[in-house]
């Protein structure tokens, strides 16, 4: 391959060029709107991808990754006396180049023997008309003149993402399609679905004109016109045989797989001079508002003015958080990273080509986690959110697993029956950021619903008596609605988990835990990793409530009168922890069946401190007996090495260890370890050092996932181990899971390490020659380094979230700032400075930290803090941690932090 660099960032910081992303067929890039209910489309060097509102109401065919090998925009010009020349086809080496910015996309192509250059702009106008708006320009490049013909071509799918397979021939046999003046407009008769068909009310067009505002002399509006018997898409027969467009009689125009190929008038170039031609592919709910649609961009000073207006609103979006350190280059891709949780909110997980195991809307804990990043980047988004979201949590504990753009929440995408052990960790963590940022104590008092379905007992039992016209909210036993606080949400999901235990009185790993490959271990699997993020959690909800009394002035809280069984040390009969069928006895034979199927409606009211003292045994015990009981040891090489275990298997079998001549390990079974303070200082050195030695790759630099098991599959355990391994949830370097191990070491001071882990990341992700992506962090790169499942993944979120709160230390703390950094000397450029623009208080703020002497993590602390260049008090909470006072943001803000040596004092003088 050239040593050419795979892209280069632009002076603008973000927009971006690359000659060497032209050659791979299979690297794409979003293109959408400002929000869900607009479209959404995908788009790759040779404008494949696809186009699609929602997954009833897709554009063009919709297309997964191996599908991006065949084109489905295309621009062709019969040249005379040379041929048919094509922008979707590569040319010669080197004669293509992508430019890129937020959110648009540009495909540069040279071709030399023809002496034509095309070009192409695509981009979805931020406004939110559900239109891909398409500008192609052909310059005559050669001495001479340039005679052509232009014709460009969208194929029209028009219908829905089950119709790829299911009745794709039945289906087209509804189109009706027309040739307008415009262009082409298909509109189905109705949607097909054989539960019972539906009036159709939606159209699809693909309309252009000129750039003298003329409109197409003809159209193929159909496969059979526009392809022949003969061609294809890359080779259609009307284009390579010159023919002229003709109107169709009804018989070969009805019932018709369609395609929007224009053709446009025959055209004379002189040398150096160019042609263009808006192209616009689009849904619309009638003919007539396809037209004025179309109408609003029709013309090249209205697509300009349409261009310029969607760099604005990317280039606003992202100036929310901007990151300034020594690295050019790291703050350009973190511009990209910062996007990622806007676009995750915009497709969900299922409308990119690698769409992962999704139908359409995201999980629950993509919803959550997104919520981290969201919190910081749109802040004024977020309250509503968090409160709808709770809506979701059943009385059982669980939730419901997927949410739509409404939000709408649904058991299940395949109407399976499952429940994932994890999900009650993400509100509070959630959450707890939104109050440290806001200081909003009112949010835990808001009164939200429970869901309410068939399931029950966390899948243990059916209710047979439910029916749909039941409602999706819990009633009590009056048959009212009931509504809880959403603290008390919080409580039902860590309180019911603390006693869902297994056989090892760990809590038991369902239906998986985050890691969604460990799928096959329902009855006796137990997760040891998330057991101690719920432990921390319950610490940290005890804090919560005891801030929130002082806060609010009150000492008591109100919860649903049934979950005083599961606050069982503030009655007549706690339980005795240390025996698991105790504790499953309460939460199932007590618990459950008082509030299933519906609860009595009333609450009592306890003291704050009692509530706060009863989470804190729990989570102190919960510690205690990981740390007694799951701790590995292995000898490899002549050297001990110490981790925690992770899981245990569906024969009750503790999962990490040796096993024969392999050494299990996860990832996950450290980081939460770590991250909820379970390990100390000497557990996390030990981690750390097995980590390194068992699961860092030599060759990448990059951490695994897990080691190789060694094993064809592990039925009792989960579908990942059947994955080869270095792929997916099977020892792939995880973006998400390395992330969330830097945050957990950043957070317990850990600074170099975690700087390292975060450094890989970025590092393979850089390599373009082996992650073949586009700037960004993916879900995972597999063994090769390949990038996979780029931009709609939850690690961008914690990357946000780790880089703010974390390596540059700005963070709240129940609604004041704190200025916390963990810089290590290399991030600070030549002139001593690292900073960052964030969200605060409703105000942009802009840190600046001044380390002259570029002194490391742990070497320096805090001299003085300048708020808009005025000395500030604040609170020194430790020597390199600053508070201020919320009251002090008032207005847009830069805030000068100097840094000294730790040996100096507060005046500089050692």
């Amino acid at each position: 391959m050239s040593k050419e660099q795979f892209y280069t960032f632009l002076p603008d910081g973000v927009s971006f060029t690359s000659r060497r992303a032209a050659g791979i067929k299979t690297i794409y890039a979003p293109l959408c709107g400002s929000d869900a209910a607009g479209l959404k489309s995908s788009i790759t060097p040779n404008l494949s991808g696809d186009i699609k509102v929602d997954k009833f109401h897709y554009v063009s065919k919709p297309a997964s990754r191996e599908d991006l090998r065949w084109p489905l925009r295309d621009f062709f010009v019969w040249v005379d006396g040379k041929g048919v020349y094509s922008l979707a086809k590569e040319g010669a080496p080197g004669s293509t180049t992508i430019e890129m910015g937020q959110l648009w996309h540009k495909l540069t192509r040279v071709h030399e023997a023809a002496g034509v250059e095309l070009s192409a702009v695509n981009f979805i106008p931020s406004t939110n008309e559900t239109v891909e708006l398409m500008r192609v320009t052909v310059k005559n490049i050669s001495g001479r003149q340039l005679s052509f013909t232009p014709t460009a071509a969208v194929p029209v799918f028009g219908r829905s993402l089950a119709n790829k397979h299911d009745h794709e021939h039945v289906t087209a046999l509804l189109h009706r399609i027309a040739q307008n003046p415009d262009g082409v407009l298909l509109e189905p008769a109705m949607a097909f679905n054989e539960e019972g068909h539906k009036d159709m009310r939606r159209v699809y067009f693909v309309y252009g004109c000129d750039d003298q505002n003329a409109a197409p002399a003809g159209t193929f509006p159909t496969v059979d016109a526009f392809y022949g018997d003969g061609g294809g898409m890359d080779a259609p027969q009307a284009v390579l045989e010159n023919r002229r467009p003709a109107h169709l009689a009804p018989e070969a125009l009805h019932g018709k797989e369609a395609v929007g190929a224009l053709r446009f008038k025959d055209q004379i170039l002189s040398p150096g001079q160019s042609k263009s031609y808006m192209i616009a592919v689009g849904v619309a709910a009638c003919a007539t508002e396809a037209v004025r649609v179309f109408g609003h961009f029709a013309g090249m000073p209205q697509f300009d003015a349409a261009w310029e207006a969607n760099k604005k609103f990317w280039a606003d979006k992202i100036a929310a958080i901007a990151f300034k350190s020594g690295d050019e280059g790291f703050n350009a891709w973190m511009r990209w990273v910062v996007l990622q949780p806007v676009l995750r909110r915009i497709f969900g997980c299922s409308f990119l080509p690698d769409h992962d195991y999704g139908k359409g809307g995201k999980g629950w804990r993509d919803l959550w986690q997104d919520l981290l990043s969201l919190i910081l980047i749109e802040p004024q988004t977020a309250r509503a959110g968090l409160i709808d979201n709770c809506a979701g949590i059943r009385i059982d504990g669980s939730n419901a697993t997927i949410i739509g753009a409404k939000p709408e929440f649904i058991a299940d995408r395949n109407a399976i029956t499952r429940v994932w052990m994890d999900h009650g960790c993400w509100p509070f963590l959630t959450l707890l950021l939104y109050i440290h940022q806001s200081g909003d104590f009112d949010i835990l008092l808001y009164k939200q619903v429970y869901f309410r379905d068939p399931q029950m007992s966390r899948t243990f039992e059916k209710d047979l008596a439910w029916v749909n016209a039941y409602g999706h909210k819990l009633l009590d036993k009056r048959g009212h609605v009931y509504e809880g606080t959403i603290l008390e949400h919080l409580l039902v999901q860590h309180l019911t988990q603390f006693f869902n235990v297994g056989e090892h009185n760990i809590i038991r790993l369902e239906s998986a835990d985050w890691n969604d490959g460990l799928d096959m271990a329902f009855a006796k699997g137990e997760s040891v990793a998330f057991t101690a993020f719920y432990g921390g959690n319950l610490l940290k909800i005890a804090d919560m409530i005891e801030d929130l009394g002082k806060h609010k002035g009150t000492a008591k809280i109100r919860v649903a009168k049934e979950l005083l069984a599961l606050l069982d040390t503030l009655t007549d009969h706690p339980v005795n922890y240390d025996h698991a069928q105790e504790k499953q006895a309460r939460l199932f034979g007590e618990y459950f069946t008082s509030v299933q199927p519906a609860l009595s409606g009333e609450q009592v009211e306890l003291d704050v401190a009692d509530v706060a003292a009863d989470l804190r045994k729990k989570g102190h015990w919960l510690f205690g007996h990981v740390r007694n009981h799951e701790k590995i040891t292995v000898e490899d090489g002549g050297k001990v090495y110490q981790w925690f275990n992770g899981y245990y298997d569906n024969h009750a079998r503790r999962v990490e260890g040796k096993n024969g001549n392999a050494v299990r390990m996860t990832l996950t079974g450290q980081v939460f370890a770590v991250m909820s303070g379970l390990a100390c200082d000497d557990d996390i050195a030990l981690v750390m050092d097995s980590v390194e030695h068992f699961l860092r790759d030599k060759k990448s630099g990059g951490y695994r996932l897990n080691t190789d098991f060694g094993e064809r599959h592990y039925m009792e355990l989960g579908r990942a181990f059947g994955f080869a391994y270095g792929t997916k949830e099977n020892g792939s370097f995880f973006s998400h899971m390395n992330v969330m191990y830097a945050y957990a070491l950043y957070s317990r001071g850990f600074i170099r390490k975690g700087f390292e882990v975060l450094s890989s990341i970025y590092t393979m992700a850089n390599d373009g020659e082996k992650s073949k992506i586009y700037p960004g962090i993916p879900e995972y790169f597999d063994s090769e380094g390949r990038g996979m499942y780029h931009y709609l993944t939850g690690s961008a979120s914690w990357m946000v979230l780790t880089q703010l709160t974390q390596v540059f230390g700005v963070r709240g703390h129940y609604g004041d700032l704190v200025l916390a950094p963990k810089l290590v000397k290399e991030q600070f450029g030549r002139d001593g400075i690292a900073g960052v623009t964030c969200q605060f208080a409703g105000h942009t703020i802009t840190v600046e930290y001044r380390n002259p002497k570029r002194l490391d993590a742990g070497a320096y602390k805090i001299q003085n803090v300048l708020l808009n260049g005025k000395p500030v008090e604040f609170e020194r909470l430790e020597e390199s941690v600053a508070c201020l006072k919320r009251a002090l943001i008032t207005t847009d803000a830069v805030i000068a932090v100097n840094l000294i040596s730790s040996k100096e004092n507060q005046d500089g003088i050692v």
